[in-house]
């Protein structure tokens, strides 16, 4: 199964929407729910009327630049066929454009956006029997809702979009449910509930055979075990997570679950092995130029090496910082630089090296 057909792109005429120029798409672990570029032919029967047919050309292709990440010209087109379509009393193909509309603002972060463009598409289908597009809506909403902090509609939305999935025996959204599920209980607190949700959907993605799915939920999964403070149990998810991540050469992705695994080792106290996990984040870090991971990485060797003792080798690394961070010009990664070293000369006991760095932090703020 293809990301295009997951799509984690992933954060109205109505007007609560992003200007189009700002339009961006914002990385989030939600998985969200649309047709798949198989099914289009299906969505969007040719019709004999010019106007139609325009319309339904300009959905198709709307849909297309949403899958490939354009969001503004998602939105141009996907709003000219909206209007379109309300010209000639089309309200399937309006519910239609609507859903999509809610998926393109929602990957922008227009949150507002989303549930508007969604609760109309809804609106117009409660006479309706399109589950999946009243399942598409729902997500959007659900999701939405999420990141707006109102827990309690997200849950609401997302249960009655589990439900359809359910009805549908659609298996691949069942497991986008039950992540998104899983995802509005750990932001509400509720970790417990969370686990058991992406539970459920690791097991079905892993009889799907979908790498891609399976690595949002496993990391999911870290996330939330971590949350809980039960560092062995986020370790386990999070190294399954990082072997599927590099097996797909999702750098980025194994570069932050690298991260997390080297702070759970470091909060178990097994200091050599956040080391390890450092490094390897360090390595790819460079390898795809990632100056920000790279400062962070060598910042976080700094402070596992100074844990295991190793003060030389953490001078080391917080010095490679220090030059990064003044490369960068990021002034407070570079008096953090400055002020770990002077820690860690003073333990060392070389006092002349650490008044430098005191006056280094001096001359810097001056």
């Amino acid at each position: 199964m293809s990301k295009s057909e997951w799509n984690n792109r992933s954060k109205n005429t109505v007007s609560v929407q992003l200007p189009i120029t700002y339009l961006k798409s914002v990385k989030r672990n939600t998985i969200t729910h649309e047709f798949d570029s198989g099914s289009q032919a299906e969505i969007l029967p040719i019709q004999e009327s010019d106007d139609i047919s325009e319309a339904s050309k300009l959905l198709r292709q709307g849909i297309q630049q949403q899958q490939a990440g354009e969001l503004i010209a998602a939105l141009k087109s996907l709003q000219q066929c909206l209007g379109l379509f309300q010209a000639v009393g089309d309200l399937q193909k309006q519910a239609q454009a609507l859903s999509f509309l809610g998926l393109v603002t929602y990957s922008a972060g227009d949150y507002k956006g989303a549930i508007s463009y969604s609760q109309q598409c809804l609106s117009l289908l409660n006479n309706n029997s399109d589950l999946a597009l009243q399942m598409q809506a729902l997500s959007h909403v659900g999701n939405a809702y999420r990141h707006l902090n109102d827990h309690n509609k997200a849950i609401e939305f997302l249960e009655k979009c589990l439900k359809i999935t359910q009805q549908l025996q659609d298996k691949r959204s069942q497991v986008a449910a039950l992540n998104n599920l899983g995802l509005v209980y750990k932001a509400s607190g509720n970790f417990t509930q969370a686990i058991e949700y992406q539970q459920q959907s690791l097991e079905i993605v892993r009889e799907l055979k979908d790498n891609w799915g399976e690595e949002q939920v496993l990391k999911n999964l870290g996330n939330a075990w971590y949350a809980l403070d039960n560092y062995p149990k986020a370790i386990a998810y999070y190294e399954q997570c990082v072997v599927l991540a590099r097996s797909l050469k999702h750098v980025r992705s194994a570069s932050q679950v690298l991260k997390n695994l080297g702070n759970a080792s470091y909060a178990l106290g097994d200091y050599a092995k956040a080391i390890k996990y450092y490094e390897e984040r360090l390595q790819l870090a460079r390898e795809i130029k990632d100056k920000r991971s790279e400062e962070q990485s060598l910042g976080n060797l700094g402070v596992a090496c100074e844990a295991l003792g190793d003060y030389n080798k953490a001078i080391k690394y917080y010095e490679e910082r220090l030059l990064l961070a003044r490369s960068i010009k990021d002034r407070r990664s570079e008096e953090e630089a400055l002020d770990r070293l002077k820690a860690a000369c003073y333990a060392l006991g070389d006092y002349a090296k650490a008044m430098q760095y005191q006056q280094g932090t001096s001359s810097n703020n001056s």
